[in-house]
């Protein structure tokens, strides 16, 4: 039988027995069991601070931060003046990402040991987390994302539990289009807190910056019954629902083939975030398809360009412009498309497609002969005669006998032009072979041996000398001598 008030000494000895096998499997570093016994001596000892510091030592170690702040404000709370206790308060408010509170901490641990150097430092980290974060609160005002998860990376490192700095770092990197790191960031936060509407905000904005407009919603409402304040998220869940609407009745005024309120629909999508890099690029490359509809050539160009702008690795973009290019003979452009369509999505089809335009650059630097003769690509024969008629006796040399020698010489160049021209295009052979591309010189087609005033005595006949006089004004006629 035990005697009268031998279990009260003997309370102590045994909590002071299971903190030392709490301190011996924290030295061997088996924290859950050093949690176990360092609970054991807090609930025969309940009044003993030094138990409550060791447990939220042992709890830090095991990243349980917000559990480990309890016991060490508990600590606190029963002895004032235990400096570590005061130690581990501020480390893990600092941990939690609550600066300020931190500070307050290690002064208090400062006042009860002046010289303490780790007091001294963390008041240090401290500080500087303050700093971070309002260098951090004005780059985000100034849309420098970059600059805020520099800011927050390096308050992380000495707030490694704060939600509130991953959660900001995610968005940022979301805003810069980095949204794998983004989604891991959030992720990471909801696998500990699954009804975290910051955490299911970003996951949104990932997926609504990615153009996954329907999942994006689901996040936001989703926020938005965790928090029904959530301002970011309501914004950004009404402007996904905008755009999405937007969209789709453009795509159905297209299909419809009413352009002009295609054009009209898509523009407003425009209007509605210009931060949904993705969908706007969209967007513009929809608009553009829009305006080559309309034969709005150039207006197409500019609309595909903002939106590779947007996306440089939007092929349909550049396979759009591209033709554009095409249909303004701007083969130069056009071939540059092509070759970064091939280069990235080596198909046939895109290899044909750079393939013609790389012809009609070839055909470009040669002499057009359908300008010349002022025909088009698809003149008959007849028109083909009559432009020649036409040109030759426009810029026939004895027509511009009086004029200058500066004309002479000009008209002389174009009337041996129309000749070339006419020689070409009115032989199927050759015209067959100029459309295709074909250089005309390897089949004996010399372009230097062509006779202008050959070519026009056989086109109009006669035996030699041709001359114009006048029969009214403006107009001649010839004859032969």
């Amino acid at each position: 039988m035990t005697p009268t008030g031998a279990g009260d000494k003997l309370q102590p000895r045994e909590a002071e027995s299971f903190k030392e096998q709490g301190n011996a499997y924290y030295a061997k570093k088996d924290y859950n069991e050093a949690y176990n016994y360092y609970t054991k001596a807090i609930d025969m000892c309940p009044k003993n601070a030094s138990y409550y510091g060791n447990r939220a030592a042992t709890l830090m170690m095991l990243g349980k931060f917000r559990e480990a702040l309890g016991d060490a404000q508990q600590s606190v709370r029963l002895d004032d003046s235990f400096v570590r206790g005061h130690l581990r308060e501020g480390k893990c408010h600092l941990s939690l990402g609550n600066a300020m509170a931190a500070c307050r901490s290690f002064q208090r641990a400062l006042e009860l040991d002046h010289k303490n150097a780790q007091a001294q430092q963390e008041f240090k980290n401290a500080n500087a987390v303050i700093e971070y974060e309002k260098i951090a609160e004005t780059d985000f005002e100034k849309r420098d994302f970059r600059k805020v998860v520099f800011c927050m990376d390096r308050a992380l490192e000495f707030a490694p539990a704060c939600h509130r700095f991953k959660i900001l770092k995610a968005e940022c990197l979301a805003m810069l289009g980095r949204y794998p790191e983004a989604q891991s960031v959030a992720s990471d936060i909801l696998r500990m807190d699954s009804t975290n509407a910051d955490a299911l905000y970003v996951r949104g904005l990932c997926l609504y910056y990615e153009d996954c407009i329907e999942k994006a919603v689901q996040f936001f409402v989703q926020a938005l019954r965790m928090a029904p304040d959530h301002e970011k998220a309501c914004v950004a869940c009404r402007n996904a629902k905008a755009l999405k609407a937007k969209k789709e009745d453009g795509n159905r005024a297209f299909k419809e083939g009413n352009y002009k309120l295609a054009y009209e629909l898509y523009t407003e999508a425009l209007g509605i975030d210009p931060n949904n890099i993705k969908t706007n690029a969209k967007l513009y490359c929809n608009r553009g398809t829009v305006n080559s509809k309309l034969r709005k050539l150039d207006d197409a160009i500019e609309d595909c360009t903002n939106a590779v702008k947007l996306d440089d690795t939007y092929i349909k973009a550049y396979l759009r412009r591209a033709q554009c290019y095409m249909d303004t003979e701007q083969y130069e452009e056009a071939v540059r498309d092509y070759e970064k369509v091939y280069q990235t999505e080596k198909t046939k089809e895109h290899k044909q497609l750079l393939k013609n335009a790389q012809l009609e650059l070839k055909k470009s630097k040669r002499k057009d002969y359908y300008k010349i003769l002022g025909v088009d690509k698809n003149a008959s024969e007849d028109e083909i005669k009559k432009a020649y008629r036409k040109r030759a006796l426009m810029h026939h040399p004895d027509r511009h006998s009086g004029a200058s020698a500066e004309v002479q010489k000009e008209e002389e160049k174009k009337f041996k032009e129309v000749g070339e021209a006419f020689t070409i295009l009115s032989d199927p052979k050759k015209k067959t072979r100029y459309d295709s591309g074909q250089d005309l010189d390897e089949e004996g087609m010399n372009m230097g041996d062509f006779d202008a005033n050959n070519i026009f005595k056989a086109f109009f006949g006669g035996p030699g000398g041709f001359s114009f006089e006048a029969s009214g004004p403006g107009n001649f006629f010839f004859q032969f001598g």
